[in-house]
């Protein structure tokens, strides 16, 4: 992950859609803005989508995005639901896809886990986390802009730590154990001691 770039964070949905955008330089993480589209007065569910690609657009135009982290759907019980949720996240990939911004996925718990290192924290400890992360004096006033937040951070997070694994991690190959400990006398077991 190169050391300055910017992320968009989407939390999809068809009443409201979160973003959230942060600006990676060097090691520091800086908020550039966080907040929501509404669709809530508009009836019509194709007209929600347009103006949900619209957004996202404008979104991208705005913060001008090297990428884009977009939550998943939650897979829940109501059919009708999933399926809204579904259009509106394919949607906001279509308009990113448009501006050539890549585009990467996560699982809500994979967002909570990465942020509050719980993947059954509540939205309001994922919001209190990133007040902290961020240094947010005022915390946006919707939950679904701070779930986007943490789709952006968690992002930077999962490619961080990719980036220092590569980094730490032997390309060498072993032909087997013996030729793996010769190489990191490290790892041998103390013989003093029974492992299990």
């Amino acid at each position: 992950m190169k050391n300055d770039k910017v992320i968009l964070g989407i939390d999809p949905g068809t009443n409201i859609m979160g973003y959230g955008a942060i600006h990676i330089i060097g090691r520091e993480i800086k908020l550039l803005g966080a907040g929501i589209i509404t669709m809530q007065k508009l009836k019509d569910h194709p007209l929600k989508l347009k103006r949900i690609f619209e957004g996202t657009i404008d979104l991208i135009e705005q913060f001008k995005p090297d990428e884009l982290s977009i939550e998943s759907p939650f897979f829940g019980k109501n059919v009708q639901s999933m399926l809204k949720l579904g259009r509106a996240q394919g949607i906001a990939i279509a308009a990113a896809l448009v501006r050539e911004v890549p585009i990467f996925e996560y699982a809500p718990k994979k967002i909570k886990q990465a942020i509050t290192g719980s993947g059954n924290a509540s939205k309001e400890q994922v919001a209190a986390m990133l007040q902290q992360i961020l240094h947010i004096k005022n915390l946006p006033h919707y939950l679904d802009a701070t779930d986007a937040l943490g789709a952006a951070l968690c992002h930077y997070f999962e490619y961080n730590m990719q980036s220092i694994r590569k980094n730490t991690v032997s390309n060498k190959k072993f032909s087997g154990w013996k030729s793996f400990l010769s190489e990191n006398p490290e790892r041998k077991l103390n013989p003093g001691k029974k492992s299990g």
